[in-house]
């Protein structure tokens, strides 16, 4: 039960509209769905529930992760935002991870997995982003990667290449993400690439809650 001090806190982020008929207490399962996107394994998360009384398979915890569909809250106009991507490994395949970040408030603004890495999807990306927050007057940090200066090009959004400084900041939080799916070592096994997703959007949303 490594870290199980870091699992405190409020818990209003997470949306319970989607139990129906549920026999598990709904303070219960907040706790669940919490621990579980916070780090621990689906085992250990059990254990934990065991220990406070509730008895519930790893399959209805990963279940209420799933239903819940935690996404990071709209409606941000971010002045920077600093827009990377990194390697997830699902099952034994790569799959890179979009993310877009506020410096200012190191939350996580969208988040994406892709089978691949090139300009179309990273427009996806964009319009997605463009869609969910006010983003036209932001300036995006990039590195020196191509397609994300040629797809932001595209789209008529302004963006400056940083190799540190403020675009660190969604680098953080590709390291706290790494570090806290260490209990799957950095790897979602026998998972549908759709399930990894909506475990890394839950986990976006938990980290902006405890900003």
């Amino acid at each position: 039960m490594a870290e199980i001090a870091r699992l405190t806190g409020h818990r209003e982020w997470i949306d319970l509209d989607f139990v129906e008929r549920e026999r598990t207490p709904e303070s219960a399962m907040a706790l669940g769905i919490q621990s579980h996107v916070a780090g621990l394994s689906l085992s250990n998360t059990v254990d934990l529930l065991d220990s406070l009384g509730v008895q519930r398979s790893r399959k209805a915890v990963h279940d209420w992760v799933q239903k819940a569909d935690l996404q990071p809250e709209s409606g941000k106009s971010p002045n920077q935002i600093a827009l990377d991507e990194t390697v997830i490994r699902i099952n034994d395949q790569q799959f890179w991870l979009y993310a877009a970040a506020d410096p200012q408030s190191n939350e996580l603004l969208h988040v994406r997995l892709f089978a691949t890495a090139t300009t179309a999807l990273t427009e996806i990306f964009l319009r997605e982003l463009c869609q969910k927050h006010d983003v036209e007057s932001a300036v995006f940090l990039v590195d020196g990667a191509k397609h994300l200066q040629t797809a932001l090009s595209r789209a008529g959004l302004r963006f400056q290449i940083h190799h540190h400084g403020n675009r660190n900041a969604v680098e953080r939080i590709f390291r706290e993400l790494k570090r806290r799916t260490s209990s799957f070592s950095n790897c979602f096994s026998h998972v549908e690439p759709e399930t990894a997703e909506n475990w890394v959007q839950s986990f976006a949303r938990w980290l902006n809650a405890t900003n």
